[in-house]
């Protein structure tokens, strides 16, 4: 039988760790697993955070049909399991196009769900979601808005507006309903960061991953590494300012750049 582990988020919870991590043993993890990233499913993360902005069905039929076109894309593999990872599986971030949680989340998974299930009938298919406590969740996410976005609120305006998003355990129970006869699991980054291979651990324990092959399993170096107060300021400083979309993003990568 197939199986099928979709780890879709939640993001800034030490997911591009894990995604480094099984990506450097891609090669190591073969034959027996099969692992898709975002570049290889763009076209499905894009239809998940179209449908999280809107609510609307047609773009929750183009996550189905996204779903199905690359279940059928998959359909050679010999690998028996296949590990589907991208954050943008659960939509766009909240604080994001002014969401102010994953709503859409429970309501993608059941589509997916749906859709793997019409495209490969035996395929036992499982969710995976990393998670991460409340106060570092909304500093991280408040962190990656100012490198990527034009946030203009200060820290604590933002936790306070965006404070009920964190409540990741509510929208986990609603996937649950939404999926069910599915297996669900959760792993929280502060439980798993330390391991010798990262998050990616808390994946390899819901995959059932020997030891002995555990073992052969190089770590990542690469981590996203926290702003620093100093620079948190300039980037606030630098989307309050005048500058037009395009100066802003040189502006910020020359900032970003000249600390690292």
């Amino acid at each position: 039988m197939r199986r099928i582990i979709i780890h879709a988020g939640f993001h800034k919870t030490g997911t591009t760790s894990l995604q480094q991590t099984l990506r450097k043993n891609r090669a190591t993890l073969r034959p027996d697993v099969r692992l898709v990233l975002r570049p290889g499913m763009k076209a499905l993360c894009e239809c998940a955070r179209a449908y999280s902005r809107s609510r609307e069905d047609y773009d929750l039929g183009m996550v189905k049909y996204e779903a199905v076109a690359l279940i059928e894309e998959l359909r050679d593999e010999e690998a028996p399991t296949i590990i589907l990872s991208s954050e943008d599986l659960s939509g766009h971030m909240p604080g994001r196009y002014r969401l102010h949680g994953y709503g859409a989340a429970p309501h993608i998974m059941r589509a997916l769900s749906v859709a793997i299930k019409a495209a490969s009938p035996d395929a036992d298919v499982s969710f995976f979601f990393t998670t991460r406590a409340a106060a570092p969740w909304l500093r991280s996410c408040y962190a990656q808005h100012l490198r990527a976005s034009r946030m203009i609120w200060d820290e604590g305006d933002y936790v306070k507006r965006l404070s009920a998003s964190a409540d990741l355990d509510k929208i986990l129970d609603l996937v649950k309903q939404e999926v069910p006869g599915h297996m669900v699991e959760d792993a929280a980054l502060e439980d798993h960061a330390g391991r010798p291979l990262g998050m990616a651990e808390a994946l390899l324990d819901h995959l059932g991953l020997t030891e002995a092959r555990r073992a052969t399993l190089l770590p990542s170096p690469t981590r996203n590494a926290s702003l620093p107060a100093s620079l948190r300021a300039e980037l606030l400083a630098l989307n309050r300012s005048g500058l037009d979309d395009s100066a802003l993003r040189k502006a910020k990568r020359a900032l970003i750049e000249s600390t690292a």
